[in-house]
């Protein structure tokens, strides 16, 4: 369980994201969920509605080392991870570390580079290392991938594989602001200058202890076989043609047992599960072609298994 003061600074962080991103509380509280299941997050929706600003709010909130990257055409998996320099005055090479030696890396229009690119952040977001000429690289504790896409601007785009999309732990759209919302982000300030001028409530250690105590947030036998009960429902559901891994399933307890922390709760509970699911579950399933939206199969799997 937290400690007060941990509970505090874990609300006052939350606070503070939320006046930043006006309207959006339960999409803050999905990525908090994210950076404290040691997860990464994908931010899919629209231009202009506030992807970059919840990526931008969240790092300065955590204050951790931050970097941005924009995905494009003609990005190299070098520009990310870094590239060995020979030196010739030592008579060595030297390593000089990319923009993913950061504690929150925001991948930009992730699906506008090419698949090589966006394949050399499958190994640090998996392993938190990075592999250059044979040398490993630890990368530094917390590490956190924000990644954003634009679903309809299709023309230049590399759609993720599925093995990119697992990687992430949860994926989220913000969609429009409510009307006082939008009238509050028309009249007042610029989103960057009040971002450049927050102060930080957490930092690395914080998130570090925090995380900690997520591993230890109580999920019965009970739940554990509710998740496995929508597991195995995602196999055998009219319209999927692959289900959820097992990974999956990891990711779903390990999202609701912070979902629950953020609560205030030392245990899970299946509400909490049904919070996460379908921002853990939709973008790893498959549909069949005429299936639809993977998000309206994952409501119908989570319907379709009752609590007992």
């Amino acid at each position: 369980m937290l400690t007060e003061r941990d509970q505090d600074a874990l609300t006052a962080a939350q606070a503070q994201v939320n006046r930043l991103v006006l309207g959006k509380a339960h999409e803050v509280r999905l990525a908090f969920a994210a950076l404290l299941s040691d997860g990464h997050l994908l931010i899919e929706d629209l231009p202009g509605l506030g992807k970059t600003t919840l990526a931008h709010a969240l790092a300065a909130t955590l204050g951790l080392g931050f970097q941005r990257v924009q995905f494009t055409s003609d990005l190299l998996p070098t520009d990310i991870v870094g590239v060995s320099i020979f030196d010739a005055q030592a008579r060595r090479f030297e390593f000089h570390p990319g923009p993913v030696f950061a504690n929150v890396l925001l991948a930009d229009e992730i699906n506008r580079a090419p698949p090589r690119t966006q394949s050399a952040l499958l190994e640090a977001m998996a392993e938190h290392q990075v592999t250059v000429d044979g040398t490993t690289h630890r990368l530094p504790e917390p590490f956190f991938v924000i990644a954003t896409q634009n679903p309809v601007d299709l023309s230049g785009t590399y759609p993720l594989p599925d093995s990119q999309l697992d990687r992430f732990l949860l994926r989220l759209t913000l969609g429009y602001p409510h009307e006082d919302a939008e009238r509050a982000l028309l009249a007042g300030e610029d989103r960057r200058d009040l971002i450049a001028q927050a102060m930080p409530a957490l930092g690395a250690e914080d998130v570090q202890r925090l995380r900690r105590a997520v591993s230890g947030i109580h999920a019965g036998e009970p739940l554990v076989a509710y998740v496995q009960a929508l597991l195995t429902r995602s196999r055998h559901a009219p319209g999927v043609r692959v289900g959820l891994s097992p990974r999956a399933g990891i990711a779903l307890l390990r999202a609701s047992r912070a979902w629950a922390m953020l609560q205030g709760r030392d245990h899970v509970l299946p509400d909490d599960v049904q919070a996460l699911f379908a921002p853990v579950a939709a973008h790893r399933l498959v549909p069949e072609h005429d299936a639809g939206d993977a998000g309206a199969l994952a409501g119908a799997i989570l319907r379709a298994v009752p609590v007992d």
